[in-house]
This record gives C-alpha cells, sequence and structure tokens, in this order.
C-alpha cells in the first residue's frame, strides 16, 4: 500500500503532542516601544559607564586621549539618559509596566525570601521583585546622577559645599550603578529565554508559566481549553487522513 504525497507530514502536524506544542505556543511580553526603550536606555548607560571609565582611570585617559571631547559625549549621554523613559511613556503598554514595576505585591516579598522561587510555585506578577528593585534603582541613580552631574558641569553657580557633596554622590553612585549593571548583564546572559523576549518581544508559554505565573495564567488557561477543545478534532482528523492514505492505497495497489 502507498500513501499519498504529504499525508504522513499532515498527520504528523495534527498529532504532535501538547508538550510539543506548548514549547512552541508563544505569548507576546514585549511591545516595540517597550523594546526600543530597553535598548536606548542600554547604549546610553553604556557610554556613560565607558566615557566615565576613561575620564577617571588615568592610563586609560592617557590611552585614549581627547579627554574634552569623552567628556562633552559623557556630559550629553548623560543627559539624555532620561530621554528613552519620557518618549516611552507615550505608549500605553510602556505606562503600564511602569505601573506594575511600581506595585509590590505579597508575592514578591515571598520571591526575595524563597530559595526556589523559581520553580514556578510563586505567583510571580509579569516582573519578579529582582526585576522591580533593578528598575527602580536605575531610574533613582539615573535622576541623581544627572541632577548631580548638572552641579558640577555648572560648578561656578553653585555653592562650595554644594559642589563637594555633588561630586562624592556621583562618584560614589557610580560605582553602585556599575555593579548593578554588571549583575543585571549577569542575570541575563543566565536566562536565554528572558534575552530573546526582549529581543524578539515573545517568550515561550511553559517559560512565562515557570517563571512569571500569576502573569502568564491566562494565557496558559486558555492554551488548555484549546487543547481540550480541539482533541477530539483532531483524533477525527487523523482517522480521516489514516483512511484517506488507505483508501489511496487500495486504488494505486494492483487489483
Amino acid at each position: 500500500m502507498t500513501s499519498m504525497p504529504g499525508s504522513a507530514d499532515r498527520t504528523d502536524a495534527m498529532t504532535k503532542s501538547p508538550p510539543e506544542r506548548a514549547r512552541r505556543e508563544q505569548l507576546l511580553r514585549f511591545v516595540p516601544a517597550q523594546r526600543w526603550v530597553h535598548r536606548s536606555t542600554g547604549i546610553l548607560m553604556g557610554v556613560v559607564m565607558v566615557t566615565a571609565a576613561i575620564l577617571y582611570l588615568g592610563p586609560l585617559s592617557i590611552a585614549v586621549g581627547h579627554r574634552a571631547l569623552v567628556a562633552n559625549i559623557h556630559i550629553y549621554c548623560g543627559i539624555a539618559l532620561p530621554v528613552p523613559f519620557l518618549l516611552g511613556y507615550l505608549d500605553k503598554a510602556f505606562r503600564a509596566d511602569v505601573k506594575l514595576l511600581s506595585r509590590w505585591l505579597p508575592v514578591d516579598r515571598q520571591w526575595l525570601r524563597s530559595p526556589d522561587r523559581r520553580n514556578g510555585r510563586l505567583k510571580v506578577g509579569k516582573f519578579n521583585a529582582g526585576q522591580k528593585l533593578n528598575a527602580s534603582f536605575i531610574w533613582g541613580a539615573i535622576l541623581v546622577m544627572l541632577g548631580t552631574g548638572l552641579v558640577m558641569r555648572f560648578a561656578n553657580h553653585w555653592p562650595v559645599k554644594w559642589r563637594t557633596g555633588a561630586t562624592f554622590v556621583h562618584d560614589w553612585l557610580a560605582y553602585a550603578v556599575v555593579a548593578v549593571v554588571i549583575g543585571h548583564i549577569w542575570m541575563a546572559m543566565r536566562d536565554p529565554q528572558a534575552r530573546k523576549a526582549m529581543r524578539t518581544g515573545f517568550a515561550p508559554l511553559l517559560w512565562a508559566i515557570r517563571e512569571h505565573r500569576g502573569w502568564a495564567q491566562p494565557e496558559y488557561d486558555a492554551f488548555l481549553a484549546r487543547e481540550r477543545a480541539n482533541a477530539g478534532a483532531e483524533k477525527a482528523a487523523a482517522a480521516l487522513l489514516a483512511q484517506d492514505d488507505s483508501d489511496a492505497g487500495a486504488h494505486s495497489d494492483p487489483a
């Protein structure tokens, strides 16, 4: 008995197991505006950190040279750091994310204390407590660094004690920012699915239900409902394809 061309592929597509379909299921996590804000802020922060290192580390400063140019790049990129956030705030989805990042729930405290916080047991929302802490610190640090940086830039307009305090806060906060950014990158390198979500906007449903159950649960429930609704239809379709192959074989085999 022979099979019609493509019938085996159609049968395989119709009879894929639910876990395999779940692995392929994608959930929209970030729209383009959200990804643009993250990427733009990251680029500006990287430029600010690199130019700061050139300005503060003597051997690096000598090797690069062009100190005035480097200083201007550092200043203007620092002033521009809040711009992506302000532009992103025009987007509805970004404003919704800001509200989520600003709202602390009891599950966030549980997440911080739990040693098995990533096994899907806790109903974490779209952002976990670590991401909320990181976002709050970085945004606060941007504003403080901007304010102290402007005092340092226009030093002649401020009292000496203001200039001294601004320099102290700016320098030591810079060390904290570097540590937090390195930690953020390290955590991102350990989670390829999170990086993919920020790069493409979509996250695998199984990853989302494990890491952010409170956020992904409605979509996961909808997926399970579709699976239950389609189960009977898929069995009928598979039986029909099998009958189609059988009939085709009966016609093609010599009598």
